[in-house]
């Protein structure tokens, strides 16, 4: 069987207005964990969505049949709130999905097909390398004989990095799937994790996305730009819903059998341990990585009910000499979804 195609591009951050401002739906009180049902109730789907269902069972289908790779769901990247449908203005986070995109990397480097939902624009596994650089990109080219070349000053570590980019594709091991908004991400992970059921305890669900706390539903949102005019005393107002604790829903009804990974990200030190633990008790899933803003890309803390907390620290000459922290990660991520496996396959 050969690889399905590369999915066309399409652009999640289009405003969908057909939908904006409807009366009709009802509006439901902040969110409870059990509150995602009226979520999906009340909020219409992106309208792109089944070509992407079409591109992600083809994905699992070739892996299933040709390639027996475990699949890890890898997301990346912040959601969006937007603050009208034609959105001029929106609510976003600092997250560039270099967590994601990294640890990508290092899950195909170990035989894993990787579906990777990300934020559109956001880092990309490979192509992270250059496309965020302190250099402009053209910096890597140089001209020769009225010809662009790659600068032999890069030549090497680009090549490196192509090389497994191409083995990436040629196995169609990486499959790229985009959001933008908040909304496009719950309805598109749900899709993927229900596709993703028949995978059973062969899957990863790598939760790195920066996923927002609060929004505005739909029947809220009005269609236009908000005029500085409609302000109150010079002061705008927005009034905000609790985004649904989906990952109770992704844990006891979305996918079956399948390992799953949250993130806990803190500035405190003190309450680090304690929130991850409350993760736990709360969503049942099977480990939650803890982090520091401060200093998230030096060291993490695995928290998990079957083992103690395990810290995952660089030294700074590790720092130093190019060591990214996921390389030490993923390994122990895949030693434990190792332990999901046999536990769960008795």
């Amino acid at each position: 069987m050969t690889p399905p195609a590369q999915h066309k591009n399409f652009h999640t951050s289009n405003p969908e207005t057909s939908y904006a401002i409807d009366r009709s739906l009802p509006e439901f009180a902040a969110a409870e964990p059990t509150d995602e049902d009226n979520y999906f109730a009340n909020h219409q789907p992106p309208t792109y969505l089944p070509e992407i269902e079409k591109e992600v069972q083809q994905f699992i289908k070739y892996h299933q049949e040709n390639t027996g790779k475990r699949i890890a769901l890898v997301t990346s990247g912040g959601t969006t709130v937007p603050l009208e449908n034609n959105t001029v203005r929106f609510i976003d986070n600092f997250s560039a999905g270099t967590r994601g995109a990294t640890s990508a990397e290092y899950f195909l480097r170990n035989e894993y097909a990787v579906i990777f939902l990300h934020r559109e624009f956001s880092l990309l596994p490979y192509s992270r390398h250059f496309s965020h650089s302190t250099n402009c990109f053209l910096d890597f080219m140089i001209e020769k004989d009225n010809k662009i070349e790659i600068n032999p000053k890069f030549s090497t570590e680009m090549l490196e990095v192509y090389k497994k980019y191409h083995q990436a594709q040629v196995s169609n091991s990486l499959l790229l799937i985009p959001f933008t908004t908040v909304n496009q991400y719950l309805y598109t992970l749900k899709l993927i994790s229900e596709d993703l059921k028949i995978y059973s305890n062969k899957v990863v669900f790598y939760l790195a996305a920066a996923v927002s706390d609060f929004f505005i539903p739909q029947y809220r949102m009005p269609q236009h730009k908000i005029q500085s005019s409609a302000t109150q005393d010079g002061e705008l107002l927005i009034r905000l819903a609790q985004v649904p604790k989906f990952l109770s829903r992704l844990v006891s009804n979305w996918t079956s059998g399948a390992m799953i990974i949250s993130f806990k990200l803190e500035t405190d030190n003190a309450i680090l341990i304690k929130k991850a633990k409350s993760a736990l008790e709360r969503y049942h899933h099977q480990l939650v990585i803890g982090n520091l803003l401060q200093t998230r890309k030096k060291e993490v803390v695995f928290v998990s009910p079957i083992q103690d907390d395990k810290w995952i620290k660089l030294t700074d000459e590790e720092l130093q000499n190019g060591v990214e922290i996921e390389s030490e990660m993923i390994p122990a991520v895949i030693a434990l979804h190792d332990k999901w496996i046999e536990k769960t396959s008795k």
